[in-house]
């Protein structure tokens, strides 16, 4: 074994410690003891984990180091630690969708994606916090306290997978998954300087995971860089048959895109729709920049029209909640979850609405009620029908859009993190916080996030969004990986490494070690 400290364990890439355990240079029994100690040490300020999953971990670890010493050929990423979103069901440890209604709830089986992480060789360390069953965008309406963004502790880290985008950011995994319905996945990692990659819709399993909005979910990658998040992608895409919108076609070549890092010749189209008034002027300056940069490296800029994209949020917060309403009917106290009032002073009816009252949150209650009306009788026609006539014209907007272009380019959030409370009490300026994502999520398209600076008002990352069309997930990771090759230039690495929290942490863990 070669003299790999702890600092260089948490702060290599998941490819080189894929490499690094593989040549047996390092164990995975050490690379997973370094990141069960990371999140010791700083999860208490972070709060990125719901549960942490250690004597499983290590038992994981040590299976892949006795396969790799008796000389079987592994994939890229056998042995290296991953974390998971508290929504996919883990057999054998609770699955919360961080709710109350389910904190103490063991799934008897696993989730598709689950299974093809333990099948790849995968550690799983534990399940990640975030919003009541991903419904918000700031992870403060998780039953388990609000997570902290590892950049300003007083931030929020996005949602609603803030728990996984944290936990990449505060080098306590160096792969996460989540799961994006409006943005979930595309936020956290917007303002954690992360990589976050929402797959085509079918294109990787919904089967096990705790469905918010069954026609929007899509589980996807969350890393730190964006080779890492393209090997994710590659072990968990694929067509599911227990998934019935899953598609049967070959998982797109996201890694070779990764690898590339070329945009000569790519048209790239600016979606005129989200410019103007109403991002912060750091985000906007970033943005621009990162868009002359790929300019610079051989693409082609065009500005796109997509008129309908001004209605994808209002139409979005009517489908969207009445795909909650129908979901959450299932939580009724009767099979599973929290069950409050079986005492016999109280009827069935009265045990169901007394669970459900003390089960779910506030805004899972206001989401329901949402839905429940946009669905009734009298209004269907008028909201949630109207709303759906809004998602085709988005539809076309995006296929006219890719007539012009290869890809389309955007902010991936209308601000940086923003602090913990700010809009606790403004339900309408959080949701504002999916303006640029929802249309793919609406669209069925692959979209992404990657870092694309720091902000110079206060110093918070920004994230630039890619969406391309659907099963042309590489497309987005060959811009991803350019950006990153010409960005990284400037800040000498990772833009990661930058992160005060960090710093501190691994300053003194480097001196332990």
């Amino acid at each position: 074994m070669s003299e790999i400290d702890t600092a260089q364990i948490l702060t290599a890439t998941a490819a080189q410690l894929g490499e690094w355990i593989a040549a047996q240079t390092v164990t995975s029994e050490q690379v997973t003891r370094a990141f069960l100690d990371q999140i010791e040490a700083v999860d208490d300020q972070v709060n990125a984990f719901v549960s942490v999953d250690a004597e499983r971990a290590m038992e994981l670890a040590r299976r892949v180091d006795q396969r790799i010493a008796q000389g079987e050929q592994l994939g890229p990423l056998a042995g290296v630690p991953v974390a998971v979103k508290d929504l996919l069901c883990y057999e054998g440890l609770r699955t919360t969708a961080s709710s109350r209604m389910l904190e103490n709830w063991i799934p008897p089986y696993n989730a598709t994606v689950v299974n093809r992480l333990l099948d790849a060789g995968l550690v799983i360390l534990g399940k990640t916090n975030l919003d009541e069953f991903a419904m918000g965008s700031s992870t403060e309406t998780s039953w388990f306290g609000a997570t902290h963004n590892p950049w300003d502790l007083d931030r929020t880290p996005g949602g609603s997978g803030g728990g996984s985008a944290a936990a990449l950011a505060a080098f306590e995994a160096p792969l996460a998954i989540g799961t994006d319905t409006g943005g979930s996945i595309r936020h956290p990692a917007a303002v954690t300087g992360t990589v976050g990659v929402k797959p085509t819709y079918g294109g990787s399993s919904r089967y096990g995971i705790i469905a918010m909005a069954s026609s929007l979910d899509q589980p996807g990658p969350c890393a730190r860089t964006v080779l890492d998040a393209a090997l994710l992608h590659q072990v968990i895409a694929g067509h599911d048959p227990k998934d019935s919108t899953s598609i049967d076609a070959p998982v797109p070549p996201v890694v070779d895109a990764a690898r590339a890092s070329d945009v000569k010749g790519l048209r790239i189209g600016v979606v005129k729709e989200f410019a103007g008034e109403g991002y912060a002027p750091g985000v906007e300056q970033r943005f621009n920049e990162a868009v002359e940069l790929l300019r610079q490296a051989g693409a082609e800029v065009v500005e796109v029209s997509c008129p309908n994209f001004s209605y994808a949020l209002p139409a979005y917060y009517l489908i969207m909640p009445s795909e909650v309403s129908s979901n959450m009917a299932r939580f009724d106290a009767m099979r599973y979850g929290l069950r409050v009032g079986d005492d016999g002073q109280h009827s069935t009816e009265q045990v169901m609405r007394l669970s459900r009252g003390e089960g779910f949150g506030d805004e899972v209650k206001r989401r329901i009620i949402i839905g429940t009306h946009a669905l009734s009788s009298g209004y269907y026609d008028a909201y949630y029908g109207s709303a759906q006539k809004v998602r085709t014209l988005i539809q076309r907007d995006f296929d006219a859009a890719f007539e012009q272009c290869d890809v389309l380019v955007s902010p991936a959030t209308p601000s940086t993190a923003f602090r913990l409370g700010e809009h606790r009490d403004d339900p309408v300026a959080m949701y504002q916080a999916d303006l640029c994502t929802v249309p793919s999520n609406m669209a069925g398209n692959v979209s992404a996030s990657f870092p694309a600076g720091l902000a110079p008002e206060d110093g918070l990352p920004v994230g630039l969004q890619v969406m391309a069309p659907p099963m042309a997930d590489e497309r987005v990771y060959r811009v991803g990986a350019a950006l990153e090759a010409l960005l990284n230039q400037s800040w000498g690495g990772e833009l990661l490494q930058q992160a005060p929290l960090l710093d501190k942490t691994l300053t003194r863990k480097a001196a332990q070690a």
